[in-house]
């Protein structure tokens, strides 16, 4: 426990000071690095992603990315397809996600925000007629077999 000594102040304050320093968060990292490591992570454009779309791309199929209002990741409108490509971490992968163990009351909702969002979506697309494919940035280390779900789905469908 952090012991503060300080003349002039009464016990309650004192107190007071300690608790406020016992409670307080620090972070390792200056702010300004912080800040740097935290404009690096993207929304759009995300290495699976991209990953995703060249295999795509390289095998003659065209599509459309950050499509409409629901922003799919990679969007086929004629066969009403849409893919998303899910980070582990962002939204919460049963396999590979994990909590962080600091500034926790900031993150337990933000993630639990992502992964209702993700819900809403889905069933918003799916009201609207579209079938919805999602798959974990850890899943496109086979890329062949996202390919082939994709490709099954896209022959399956009549434009």
């Amino acid at each position: 426990m952090c012991r503060v000594h300080c003349v002039g102040m009464s016990f309650p304050r004192i107190n007071k000071l300690t608790k406020l320093l016992d409670d307080r968060k620090v972070d390792r990292i200056s702010k300004k690095k912080r800040s740097k490591i935290m404009s690096k992570i993207r929304s759009k454009n995300t290495r699976p992603e991209i990953l995703l779309r060249k295999a795509l791309w390289s095998r003659g199929y065209r599509y459309r990315i950050h499509y409409g209002k629901e922003k799919i990741d990679i969007a086929f409108p004629k066969k009403k397809l849409a893919i998303f490509v899910d980070g582990c971490f962002w939204h919460c992968c049963p396999i590979h996600s994990h909590m962080p163990k600091t500034n926790r009351e900031y993150w337990i909702p933000k993630l639990n925000k992502n992964v209702t969002r993700d819900k809403k979506k889905t069933e918003q697309l799916t009201m609207k007629g579209w079938n919805v494919l999602r798959f974990w940035e850890h899943e496109l280390h086979n890329i062949n077999l996202v390919l082939d779900k994709i490709f099954s789905e896209l022959s399956s469908k009549k434009e």
